[in-house]
């Protein structure tokens, strides 16, 4: 994956590749969650990464670039830090310009539902696509933020 997480070491991490179609977003979803609930988040932090991890994926679906068989591909690496969550979200893209609507309503959105959220955008060589990635941090609640 072109983003890769900075840090302490992680307790574990997940990797999905699959078509950027409405139908593997449950699956995504699903995994998320049930990550962070293993991690001992509180079921509203668990809901807020789910939400936002619906989000980041339409988000980057919109602008994936399909591949040689005719379907953009999507990558998502979700990776458990023993403070945090992170879902890094790529996809490949045509045009690298102007993609991520970082000053849109949906972008507010995932900075709400989230901790952190950063998009890192890498332009393909000649002739290749770019990559857009999205990257989550989402945090538990603990007893003095509550």
């Amino acid at each position: 994956m072109a983003c890769e997480a900075w840090g302490a070491a992680p307790t574990g991490a997940t990797d999905v590749y699959t078509a950027a179609s409405a139908r593997a977003l449950p699956t995504i979803r699903l995994v998320a969650a049930d990550l962070a609930a293993r991690a001992d988040f509180d079921l509203d932090s668990i809901d807020d990464l789910r939400m936002a991890v619906d989000d980041a994926w339409a988000m980057l679906a919109r602008i994936a670039a399909p591949d040689a068989a005719h379907h953009a591909m999507l990558s998502c690496r979700i990776t458990v830090w023993p403070e945090r969550i992170e879902v890094a979200t790529e996809v490949d893209v045509d045009d690298v310009a102007d993609l991520l609507p970082t000053h849109s309503f949906g972008w507010r959105v995932l900075e709400c539902l989230t901790d952190e959220v950063s998009a890192l955008v890498l332009p393909g060589e000649t002739g290749q696509p770019g990559r857009v990635c999205l990257i989550l941090v989402k945090r538990p609640v603990t007893a003095h933020q509550s």
